[in-house]
């Protein structure tokens, strides 16, 4: 059968250990409810509720047959029998609306009408289905309580009294115990329905916080890439423009490393989307910079026109761990692209030592600059992707300023 209402009177839904999707419950239960509110039945729910009716009066028939052979019943109170037992087959359709009421009203007909045996049980049945266990025991136990009572008063022909009251205690009990598995399946019905829907939108919200972080993988490692490209874009470009007496060598000096930056940066950014389309992991494409990279990186600083030097190198940079040397490569190429925006000019040392078991630090420091700084525009989340970097590769990252009055980065990566 089709539930078409909810248990509202539960101890379970009114404490909300139930908390069940709006949907779920309008799809097992289908009937709207309030006051003025007609009731609406599913196709199936019409068919239950016939099948029902069909059943209360068959059994009404039946009993009606053996009327005649009851001793001491009188002509007027068989009609009376059909007439209650009529009714009662009547108002079986009204049990999905007043379940409660219904197998209330029944108890005392059940006293009087031998052929509203079919409509008492059909009552039970919904009892037992869209009400809690404790509305079954109350009205249920009455139920049986009565049926000594009117076996007593009216015995079955040809049966003696145990036997019609055993008869009528295995039906009843049979018939509350079918409807209260219909019920506990109904209830696992709804429970794994509902733990779908939380399941999908588990399974949503992790989808979701997985291409966030892989979109914020993507931004820093963007912003890392191509702000070294640009900054140089900038700073040379900058220099053309606020210097229109350069000599023809400089100003070839400077276009070309203009042009050799635009093509670094439009090689990277190709490779960055490459990525984004293949869907292929950080590593795909072109080898990624490790350690080893370190003295190319100072050589193209050097050839931009800054003043770098490597004070300090780890001996074999090969046997650093590849994430590690691509973390401190991207730590030492952005505190550079700082050095070059915010103390154009100014000298830079860049140092890289540590062990395996003690760890690796790197450290770029600037000389404090000199006269007015022109304004490069920035997104000033360099320093902090520098640190969220390091702190994803289980390091640390410390920076501010110097006690001369300029700037130093260090990070302290592990090296296992």
């Amino acid at each position: 059968m089709n539930s078409d209402e909810r248990d509202t009177t539960s101890p379970a839904f009114a404490k909300g250990r139930w908390v069940l999707p709006a949907a779920l419950v309008e799809d097992l239960y289908p009937e709207p409810r309030g006051p003025g509110r007609r009731t609406r039945r599913t196709a199936r729910d019409w068919f239950v509720d016939f099948a029902c009716f069909l059943l209360a009066v068959t059994v009404g028939l039946l009993a009606a047959d053996v009327l005649d052979e009851e001793p001491g019943l009188s002509p007027a109170m068989a009609v009376a029998d059909q007439v209650i037992g009529a009714l009662a087959c009547a108002a079986v359709w009204l049990r999905r609306r007043w379940p409660v009421g219904l197998a209330v009203a029944m108890v005392p007909v059940s006293l009087v009408s031998a052929t509203a045996g079919g409509a008492v049980l059909a009552s039970m049945f919904t009892l037992a289905v869209h009400r809690p266990f404790r509305y079954v025991a109350w009205i249920g136990g009455a139920s049986l309580a009565v049926a000594p009572l009117f076996y007593w008063m009216r015995p079955e022909p040809g049966l003696p009294f145990l036997a019609s009251l055993l008869i009528a205690l295995l039906l009843a009990v049979t018939v509350i115990g079918w409807g209260l598995l219909v019920r506990s399946k109904r209830q696992l019905l709804l429970s794994l329905r509902d733990r779908a829907r939380h399941a999908e939108a588990e399974a949503r919200l992790r989808a979701e916080q997985a291409q966030r972080l892989a979109r914020e993988a993507i931004a820093r490692e963007m912003h890392d890439v191509l702000a070294h490209r640009l900054t140089l874009l900038s700073v040379h470009a900058g220099a053309l423009e606020f210097r229109p007496d350069a000599s023809r060598e400089e100003v070839a000096r400077a276009a070309g490393v203009i042009r050799e930056s635009a093509h670094e940066a439009l090689q990277d950014l190709r490779e960055i989307i490459g990525v984004l389309r293949a869907g292929e992991s950080d590593d795909a494409g072109r080898p990624q910079p490790t350690l080893a990279a370190l003295d190319a990186l100072v050589a193209e600083s050097r050839e931009a026109g800054m003043k770098v030097v490597l004070v300090g190198r780890v001996t074999e940079p090969a046997a650093v761990p590849a994430s590690v040397g691509r973390t401190a490569y991207r730590i030492a190429q952005e505190a550079l692209t700082n050095a070059r925006k915010h103390a154009p000019g100014t000298a830079v040392s860049v140092s890289a030592s540590g062990a395996p078991g003690h760890g690796l630090v790197l450290t770029v420091r600037n000389a404090p600059p000199e006269g007015e700084v022109p304004h490069v525009p920035g997104s000033g989340q360099g320093l902090i992707g520098l640190t969220e970097r390091a702190t994803l590769a289980g390091g640390t990252l410390d920076h501010g300023p110097t006690p001369e009055g300029g700037f130093e980065v260090r990070a302290r990566l592990p090296w296992a």
